[in-house]
């Protein structure tokens, strides 16, 4: 029996919400990850704000160049000094997230202390009263723990995993060379892990 509340509450989204969780209804691609990384004005999930969120996307192991996104988004926050947006397109925060959804589907996201990106993206959902990121999710600095047995609370951070692993950190702090960089460590990681 369908409940008429609920139908009319599934009514109500916007479609590019009913697109996202449309994917969740097929099979994930198990060989797909989108590596992504977002900059924010601060850690404060409820008062800060995304600047700019980039995702690369890794199939067969390999970095796939040619699918790739960064988005800069407005927002009426005073901005720190390691973001060069005023050079950059900027669209509203939901022509951003729009952006995010449409990119990665249903493919599993990746990142380096990802849980406090999936957050600010949640957040920014929240504000439009929509759910939560319907994705799973890997964390290339919980991998590096379990490849070396680490203690759960020792965490490594994004310069510390680069040394380790031989990678350059030219351009580190802007959200695209992050998203690059953590596509290498993810593919060295998992290749160890034997992901």
């Amino acid at each position: 029996m369908e409940i008429p509340f609920f139908k009319n509450i599934l009514k109500d989204y916007p479609n590019f919400w009913k697109e996202y969780l449309a994917h969740f209804e097929h099979k994930k691609e198990s060989n797909k990850y989108i590596v992504f990384d977002c900059e924010s004005t601060g850690i404060d999930i409820e008062n800060d704000k995304i600047l700019s969120i980039s995702a690369i996307t890794i199939e067969n192991n390999a970095i796939q160049i040619n699918k790739f996104i960064e988005i800069f988004i407005h927002q009426n926050v005073a901005l720190h000094n390691i973001l060069k947006v005023d050079e950059e397109e900027k669209v509203i925060e939901v022509e951003g997230i729009i952006r995010f959804l449409n990119f990665i589907k249903n493919a599993t996201l990746v990142g380096h202390a990802v849980g406090q990106d999936i957050e600010m993206i949640n957040e920014a959902l929240n504000r439009l009263d929509l759910g939560k990121l319907k994705n799973e999710y890997m964390d290339i600095a919980i991998m590096y723990q379990k490849f070396k047995e680490l203690p759960e609370e020792m965490h490594t951070s994004l310069d510390q995993l680069c040394t380790i692993f031989k990678i350059r950190k030219s351009d580190r702090h802007t959200s695209s060379s992050d998203t690059y960089i953590m596509a290498l460590i993810f593919l060295k990681l998992k290749r160890k892990l034997g992901i």
